[in-house]
């Protein structure tokens, strides 16, 4: 049996007058009375239907599964709304392959539902237009990137999923093994050692469209399973690896949004990112840095006893009228928790310095100082103070972000994509400790591999994210590919001899035998999907995503197992207290 000789929303004019047979979804039943009118919806769009024998479609309701034949007819007023809008088609024959009940949501571009009701019906959510584009958008990002690295001569070559539980990073899922009890797997974080372990195998150009697992809180842009497009190769510097993303980036976007994105890709270290836009991942469709006080600023801060270590701040266009004196309070209470005491705003308005602050501000100077913030009439610049850079950038690049949405300030291109390099190798914890900022196999600058001894905390990586629009959309680094540095590393994250050879042995034995320089990097391809998909929400662009809580709500998991299988695993739910 022949279910369809087309799909509904490739029907054009060049069909009038043929006899088609369609299946799909009823979107909308209209009765007319001497007419019944049916938006027919399938994967490709939607037709309008109409039925001459009213009495055929009266059991028809919302999301019943039919199959009809008929004639296309050109409509005599064409719906501009919609892609087949300039015909219709004529019912003959029905066949209802399957009733529906009245779903719990409105199956159409814009829906009722709240998120924990789509995710609760997924599967039906995933009827909707929306969700179908960007199930394409995924599909087709994954073929451009299976042929693209094809091109480029990399393999493609699966690594385990049941691993070995290593320390760092977030916590690991963990799967104990019946066959050994007491004993338990992991599943990967990421491919990190095995991709690493292939170039030491001699292949120089590995690529994997590969699942992870980290057990940690959600987001909107994060989820506890995840996919990644996991690349390493040997025998590349860091600049030819980066060219060869910048590729594949690039056809990604050529193909799937038509856009031909600029290469080389802007670079900035880390240093002028924090520096520049208070965040390791700006947002550069938006022209608005941070700053510097000038002098003038400084002599005032001094004088009013308010000056910290480093004052900077932002400028922000034809801002006057809109950044009041309650939007400061507000956005001072907001900055609060990075040790913000309060937010100092000067405008130009009409060639005058206005400002709570004027008072420390010697009036002979208002006209330079104007010049120097480079203010023009209706600009506003806003800055504070503190003793730490870092925390003052951080906190005024979250208020360049509030400032850009505040303001509804036009982006200068649709797409903005940078390389972040030259991160520090190390950050410090809670307790003054050295973590690793990346993870422990980054390689230093080799220029500063002297520092690991005298100064390690000023150690530069050879480190690199990929930013897109704000969102960090991958990230890698070159690795460390000889033994001594490898155990410098763990020294100096706090781990023994033993707890070296317990986690890592099988690892840092490979290095006896002939390793080669390489280096690699992870693009998230859910967050990938999300930016080309113009969603902010990483749930949007996975088909079966977990909520917020990590809770399946759709299969309803987590769920407990029977006894049995405890049993079978040696395994025993701890009493809650």
């Amino acid at each position: 049996m022949e279910y369809r000789t087309d799909h509904n929303g490739l029907l054009t004019l060049e069909h009038v007058d043929k006899v088609v047979k369609l299946v799909g979804w009823v979107q909308k039943k209209r009765n007319l009375g001497s007419l019944v009118f049916i938006d027919l919806r399938d994967h490709s769009g939607i037709i309008q239907l109409f039925f001459p024998d009213t009495e055929v479609a009266k059991e028809l309701k919302s999301e019943f599964l039919i199959q009809i034949t008929g004639i296309v007819r050109k409509k005599a007023v064409a719906n501009k709304l919609l892609k087949t809008g300039e015909i219709e088609v004529e019912v003959q024959t029905l066949t209802i392959i399957n009733g529906s009940e009245t779903p719990p949501l409105i199956i159409d571009d814009v829906t009722d539902a709240g998120e924990e009701t789509r995710l609760a019906y997924r599967y039906l959510d995933l009827r909707r237009a929306p969700m179908q584009e960007i199930l394409k958008i995924r599909s087709q990002v994954t073929q451009i990137v299976h042929q693209s690295f094809a091109k480029l001569g990399f393999m493609h070559i699966e690594t385990p999923l049941l691993t070995l539980s290593t320390p760092g990073g977030a916590r690991d899922f963990l799967v104990p093994s019946r066959i050994h009890p007491g004993s338990f797997y992991a599943l990967p974080q990421s491919p990190q050692i095995y991709k690493q372990l292939l170039m030491i195998g001699g292949v120089e150009k590995y690529y994997q469209i590969a699942r992870c697992f980290r057990d940690e809180d959600l987001r909107a842009d994060r989820q506890p399973d995840f996919t990644q497009i996991d690349v390493e190769t040997a025998f590349l510097t860091q600049d030819e690896l980066l060219a060869q993303m910048e590729t594949i980036i690039s056809e990604i976007f050529k193909q799937v949004k038509g856009v031909n994105i600029t290469t080389p890709f802007t670079r900035l270290t880390y240093q002028d990112a924090i520096d520049l836009y208070g965040s390791d991942k700006p947002d550069l469709r938006f022209d608005l840095p941070l700053s510097k006080a000038p002098q003038g600023l400084i002599d005032a801060y001094q004088k009013a006893g308010f000056l910290s270590l480093h004052l900077k701040g932002i400028r922000l266009p034809n801002a006057s009228l809109t950044i009041t004196r309650k939007v400061i309070d507000e956005w001072t209470v907001f900055l609060k928790p990075f040790g913000i005491k309060g937010l100092v705003m000067i405008k130009n308005e009409q060639g005058q310095l206005v400002s709570s602050f004027s008072k420390f501000i010697d009036p002979s100077s208002h006209l330079s100082l104007l010049q120097d913030l480079q203010l023009n009439d209706q600009d506003v610049y806003i800055c504070t103070t503190h003793d730490d850079f870092k925390t003052l950038s951080t906190a005024l690049g979250i208020l360049r972000l509030k400032a850009i949405q505040l303001l509804q300030l036009k982006a200068k291109q649709t797409y903005a994509i940078a390389w972040i390099t030259d991160f520090p190798l190390f950050d410090t914890n809670e307790k003054g400790q050295l973590v690793s900022a990346h993870h422990p196999f980054t390689r230093p600058k080799d220029s500063q591999l002297s520092l690991l001894t005298t100064h390690p905390e000023q150690v530069i990586a050879q480190a690199y994210d990929l930013v897109m629009n704000g969102y960090e959309a991958g990230g890698g680094s070159m690795r460390i590919f000889d033994k001594a540095t490898q155990h410098q590393i763990f020294t100096l994250l706090g781990l023994s001899d033993e707890a070296i050879k317990q986690k890592f042995g099988w690892f840092i034995d490979a290095f006896n035998y002939g390793t080669p320089p390489h280096g690699g990097i992870a693009l998230g391809l859910d967050r990938l999907t999300m930016i080309l998909a113009n969603t902010d929400n990483i749930k949007d662009v996975i088909a079966f995503p977990k909520n917020l809580k990590m809770v399946g709500l759709l299969e309803k998991t987590p769920n407990p197992v029977e006894k049995t299988q405890l049993e079978e695993l040696s395994l025993r739910i701890k009493e809650s207290l």
